[in-house]
């Protein structure tokens, strides 16, 4: 199960990074075709080149329209994507100062309730989504530049956040399982603060 929960991690994990990197990318070039358009309309350069410079604006140089749409749908899913290998392996930032002092029970009891209490609020954010993606279809909104069905993105962001809740309920039962049976299934691997 550990092998099957891990694989899907690591695959939304890969999906929301080859997703962040097209961002990466998109910006990079409505960045740089803005800064080329705004040159291309200065004066000096216009005196430089001329009609040239009217044909380069002509192809449609400048930056690509709806970026900050496609930024904001695709940043969403990333988000979503890379919560279940961060939960997976314990990677959420944790501040141990209390808790190193206490002992492994009581530190075993508390990482049972967290991990609990945080499949909750998994679930319940992706319930929300998926009521969110039907007022979304229901309405059919659209975005402002593009016109896009904002859905889309509620759909996409329901995908990862469906994977975070059945990875954070696993979690906590491997978390619960650990409590009762009083040993160590899934090391915690933390980022220490």
């Amino acid at each position: 199960m550990h092998r099957f929960m891990n694989g899907l991690a690591r695959a939304m994990a890969v999906l929301g990074g080859l997703v962040l990197t097209a961002l990466i990318i998109l910006v990079c070039v409505s960045v740089l075709g803005r800064a080329l358009n705004t040159l291309l309309h200065s004066g000096p350069v216009t005196a430089v080149l001329g009609d040239f410079a009217k044909t380069l604006l002509d192809t449609g140089v400048g930056p690509i329209l709806g970026d900050f749409e496609l930024v904001e749908a695709g940043v969403a899913f990333a988000i979503f994507a890379f919560i279940p290998l961060c939960q997976i392996t314990g990677g959420h930032a944790t501040v141990d100062i209390f808790t190193a002092a206490l002992s492994v029970k009581v530190n075993r009891m508390i990482q049972m309730v967290v991990d609990i209490i945080f499949a909750g609020v998994l679930i319940l954010i992706a319930v929300q989504l998926y009521e969110g993606l039907l007022s979304k279809m229901q309405y059919r909104e659209t975005s402002f530049l593009l016109q896009f069905p904002i859905w889309w993105s509620y759909a996409a962001s329901l995908v990862g956040a469906v994977v975070a809740a059945v990875v954070g309920v696993y979690i906590a039962i491997v978390r619960v399982a650990e409590f009762f049976r009083n040993q160590t299934i899934l090391s915690i691997g933390g980022a220490d603060h």
